[in-house]
């Protein structure tokens, strides 16, 4: 219980850093359309992708006890399913659906996580829906079904962006499983481009397990290993990987029974992938365990782009405001040298030579007020924009770029850049850049070390040990201690 009271509160710190400290200097420069707390508010969730007809809905029926998803041969649902646990049911009845809603209750309810989606349109709108089921399974965990992925279709069939789409969900997921089955161990368009592509940009390679699904429609023993080969030489081909992914080996025991297959002689080796059937289980519910870790990460990745983005936008104000203090200085010698040539005029043209020296000085004076006027406003703001479209071609040199994370960082974050250098015109204030900045780097260094650390100890505490805790709530790091706020006297 208090290893459990401890996960509880570090989370909901997190939280608050995140939108106290992270989600303001997100908004504000366009980085993030919602508060980036949106993202990770909800409880642990498993993204399922796969081929059509890999098995997805069946695993999921087998996960759950119950069916909740339809299944066939053929594609059976082109929609997006969350499915989580209704908290309102009791324990011990039948496991069923108890509540359905449609996609527009889940991107307008502030409960879930899925406001990020509204930028897919109606159409992917009619497309998504939630299932509420009374499953044990579900407890700690939400499961969302995807449509299968198929070969001989385009973004236009669907009407919306598929990558995208599961990008954006890959991106909140703390697990995902790809699915294929024996009959199509190679991988159909839309596969290959998830593998290649979507997944690899929009979450760690360490979240996503591959699955080889239906191993009981396997013949033999020989046949399955024909297909495990086919499927690792695919998977090394698509990921462009030397070493070979792990994938589980899994299938739906009842759908086997179903068929006959169990008792079938072949189909003996069946008895010795029951380990792998259980740990690809156990793999599913350790997604609670891994949020904490997700979470982390979430904060070092956001916080440093963050902080990259306003040391771009820092480093490219210091040189506007050195170009303007150099074209200033430049504008008041022009002024100067036009108001001493125009006075020397004065002195010596034969019909206003003779006015008095006052007046020659006076009108020296204008012409060299009008002549720096001109400068600032004329003369300098085409200048400026010289200089802006040049450092917009050449941002990567705003930021030194000495290692892989940082060019990777950079990459994320530069043609944000590009757009607000581009549309603001230098509205924005280098202090409150400056302050911006230093509060974020402080979460990103100081931040995200205290909550490796909490995790670090957590990680070896065990579910009912209370030797952290004693009277109090047990450790907690400096952010927690301030509401989120890393500020230091």
């Amino acid at each position: 219980m208090y290893r459990d009271n401890y996960i509880t509160a570090l989370r909901t710190e997190l939280l608050e850093m995140v939108s106290e400290q992270l989600t303001p200097v997100a908004m504000r420069y366009g980085y993030s359309e919602v508060p980036l707390e949106t993202n990770i508010k909800w409880r642990p969730q498993v993204l399922v992708l796969g081929n059509y007809s890999s098995g997805k809905s069946t695993l999921i029926n087998e996960f759950l006890g119950a069916k909740v998803q339809g299944t066939g041969q053929a594609p059976t649902d082109d929609s997006f399913t969350v499915i989580t646990y209704d908290e309102s049911e009791t324990d011990g009845g039948a496991i069923r659906v108890t509540d359905q809603r449609d996609g527009k209750f889940l991107l307008n309810d502030p409960e879930y996580p899925f406001e990020t989606l509204k930028k897919h349109g109606q159409r992917f709108a009619s497309h998504f829906k939630l299932k509420k089921v009374n499953s044990p399974f579900l407890k700690n965990l939400a499961i969302i079904d995807t449509p299968g992925m198929l070969d001989s279709i385009s973004e236009r069939d669907r009407g919306y962006n598929y990558q995208d789409v599961i990008g954006d969900l890959a991106q909140i997921a703390d697990l995902v499983l790809v699915l294929f089955d024996p009959h199509k161990a190679g991988t159909v368009r839309e596969a290959h481009t998830s593998l290649r592509d979507t997944l690899p940009s929009k979450t760690f390679e360490d979240r996503v397990l591959y699955v080889l699904n239906r191993i009981d429609e396997c013949s033999s023993m020989t046949d399955l290993l024909r297909v495990y080969g086919t499927l690792c030489w695919n998977l090394s081909q698509i990921t462009g990987r030397k070493d070979i992914p792990m994938i589980h080996l899994t299938y739906s025991a009842s759908a086997a029974e179903k068929s006959g297959r169990t008792e079938d002689p072949q189909a003996a080796y069946l008895h010795y992938l029951e380990n792998q059937r259980e740990e690809l289980k156990k793999a599913l519910l350790q997604a609670p365990c891994h949020r904490l870790d997700n979470l982390a990460a979430f904060v070092e990745t956001h916080g440093e782009r963050l902080g990259h983005l306003l040391e771009g936008m820092i480093s490219y104000r210091r040189k506007a405001r050195m170009f303007r203090l150099k074209s200033f200085f430049t504008g008041l010698a022009a002024s100067l040298v036009g108001g001493a040539a125009g006075w020397m005029g004065l002195m010596t043209l034969p019909p206003i030579g003779g006015l008095d020296p006052t007046l020659q000085i006076a009108g020296a004076g204008l012409l060299s007020t009008i002549i720096l006027i001109f400068w600032l406003t004329l003369v300098q703001k085409f200048l400026y924009s010289r200089f802006l479209k040049k450092w917009l071609r050449q941002l990567d040199k705003l930021t030194p770029l000495s290692n892989q994370t940082r060019r990777d960082s950079w990459a994320s974050i530069r043609d944000l850049l590009y757009v607000n250098l581009k549309e603001s015109n230098e509205s924005y204030s280098l202090s409150q850049v400056l302050s911006e900045h230093a509060t974020v780097k402080q979460i990103h260094d100081r931040g995200s070390k205290e909550i490796r650390e909490a995790l670090k100890e957590l990680a070896g505490l065990a579910p009912d040990d209370d030797a952290w805790f004693g009277e109090g709530p047990g450790p907690v790091p400096y952010w927690a201690n301030t509401g989120g706020k890393t500020d230091e006297k």
